[in-house]
């Protein structure tokens, strides 16, 4: 498993502090997740995105994905899957990065220039309100529509049995 967590210049004396780390794994998750036209859209929205340089430009290539059997059993290669990542450094030193499945390199440095900003408090409350909330709640609402519609397809099968025998 690979943690996406460098280390940042964080006091460990607050309790922001110790839940930066698991903010930033459910951040990086989400954004990587997001649609990337959906994303490019509320990048847009922030008015005031300090400069940034690329550390890493946008790299396009595949990485081993790995299941296990029963999902905890033996580990096996299931494939392979495409890939793109980048990294960004802001003026104040800041290095965030972005890996997304599939080839969207615009994607890839939207998500690093995020993860950097992620690392200043300033910006945790905008980043919140004008980005992850959003998809949160838009990643929410598509999981419960699927759930819905693979709902409609449940077949009770003692129901079945039951009208059968009558």
């Amino acid at each position: 498993m690979v943690r996406l967590f460098a280390s940042a210049h964080m006091s460990s004396s607050t309790a922001q502090d110790a839940e930066a780390p698991g903010r930033r794994q459910r951040w990086l998750s989400l954004l990587a997740k997001a649609p990337s036209t959906r994303l490019e859209a509320l990048w847009s929205g922030i008015d005031r995105v300090p400069s940034y340089t690329m550390l890493r430009r946008p790299e396009i290539g595949l990485v081993m994905v790995q299941g296990r059997i029963s999902g905890s059993g033996d580990p096996f290669c299931a494939g392979e899957m495409t890939v793109t990542r980048a990294a960004v450094r802001l003026q104040g030193g800041q290095i965030g990065i972005g890996y997304v499945g599939g080839r969207k390199p615009r994607q890839a440095e939207i998500v690093a220039a995020i993860d950097a900003l992620g690392h200043l408090p300033q910006w945790h409350e905008e980043i919140a309100a004008k980005i992850v909330t959003p998809l949160a709640a838009e990643a929410e609402a598509h999981r419960h529509l699927v759930a819905a519609r693979a709902a409609a397809t449940k077949v009770d099968f003692f129901t079945v049995a039951r009208e059968a025998g009558t």
